[in-house]
């Protein structure tokens, strides 16, 4: 599917999600209702908010969720849809692990930062015109996060397990992923981390194809 909007996501950007559309018809059918299940509620939350925040959070803010966080945002705009703004934060702070941003600049992404802390704050970009995404390890309410009427979307089972309510949320989704934490400092570090970054990036694809043909 192409859109408007798709030129001015850059073109590295555009290829590594060419690819993952063409692997859409491979999400298992479990998962396959979860996803149309989130994207139904943002439809409906479309139809009557000017703007929707989502909150993607895991327990460390490090890995899964700022995949989720910003493969939502580009899918969003890679299909056209506005007024959808996208978060990230986790139950602790730590910091947005070093091997997920590199999976992230494989996949096409400019991603800078500089701090003399260790929970470093990048600049995402991924398009000429859209503005850059700011990524680093929060609480999920912690500015500049929403801290209510938000979508909370739990991407790893331990933060679905330490918040069975979260608080201001609108409502909450269950979709969780494999921590690619398990490979670091072995051979398939590397590979583990981008199929990782693949799978979300399909998923949230398929989210937001579902949400701008209905």
């Amino acid at each position: 599917m192409t859109t408007q909007n798709v030129p001015v996501i850059f073109a590295s950007v555009q290829h590594f999600l060419q690819a993952c559309e063409k692997e859409i018809s491979n999400i298992p059918q479990e998962r396959n209702e979860l996803l149309k299940t989130l994207a139904l509620h943002i439809q409906q939350q479309l139809a009557k908010e000017s703007t929707i925040s989502l909150t993607f959070i895991c327990t460390h803010n490090s890995r899964r969720s700022h995949f989720a966080q910003i493969w939502a945002q580009v899918a969003a705009a890679y299909y056209g849809l506005q007024n959808i703004v996208c978060y990230s934060g986790g139950t602790e702070v730590t910091a947005f692990n070093l091997n997920a941003v590199k999976a992230l600049q494989t996949a096409g992404l400019i991603i800078t930062g500089a701090s003399a802390e260790s929970n470093t704050h990048y600049s995402v970009q991924y398009s000429a015109v859209h503005p850059a995404i700011e990524a680093f390890s929060k609480k999920y309410a912690d500015a500049p996060n929403p801290s209510s009427d938000y979508t909370a979307v739990l991407t790893c089972s331990e933060a679905d397990e330490a918040c069975p309510v979260v608080f201001g949320a609108n409502a909450r989704f269950k979709i969780t992923f494999e921590d690619p934490k398990k490979s670091d400092g072995t051979p398939e570090q590397d590979a583990v981390y981008l199929n990782r970054c693949k799978q979300i990036a399909t998923e949230m694809l398929y989210v937001f194809q579902l949400v701008s043909i209905n």
